[in-house]
C-alpha cells in the first residue's frame, strides 16, 4: 500500500520547524528531505528517520525497523503528533548529513 498524499503533507507540516521539508516519490513511496538533505523515508504511511551517530545518541528508546523488505533499518517514528524532540534530532543530525550527489545527464 502506497503512502497517501494527506500523510505526506501532514509529516511535512509537522517537521516544517526543522527547515524546508520536501518529499520525492521513490518507487511508490517517498524520500523526505530537510533543506536538501535526505533525512528519511515515508513508507506505507509510516515515517522512518536515518540512523546516524547523532540520531542514535538522541533517539535511544526509538524502535528500529526496515521501511520495506530488504532495506537496512531506520528509526521508526511513532510520535509525529508531538514532533518537538524529532525536530531537535533533525536539526542536530543535519550538519553531519551530505547533500545528494548530482545526477549525471542522460545520454542520448
Amino acid at each position: 500500500m502506497a503512502s497517501s498524499i494527506d500523510f505526506i503533507e501532514y509529516v511535512a507540516d509537522q517537521l516544517a520547524p526543522a527547515g524546508e521539508i520536501t518529499c520525492k516519490k521513490l518507487f511508490g513511496e517517498y524520500s523526505i528531505y530537510c533543506d536538501g538533505k535526505l533525512i528519511g523515508l515515508i513508507c506505507t504511511n509510516q515515517l522512518f528517520i536515518k540512523i546516524t551517530p547523532t540520531s542514535e545518541s538522541l533517539l535511544t528508546d526509538c524502535p528500529k525497523a526496515p521501511p520495506y523488505t530488504g532495506s537496512k533499518p531506520y528509526f521508526y517514528i511513532d510520535f509525529i503528533e508531538t514532533p518537538d524532540s524529532l525536530i531537535t534530532v533533525i536539526k542536530a543530525m543535519w550538519d553531519k548529513l551530505s547533500f545528494p550527489k548530482p545526477r549525471k545527464p542522460k545520454s542520448k
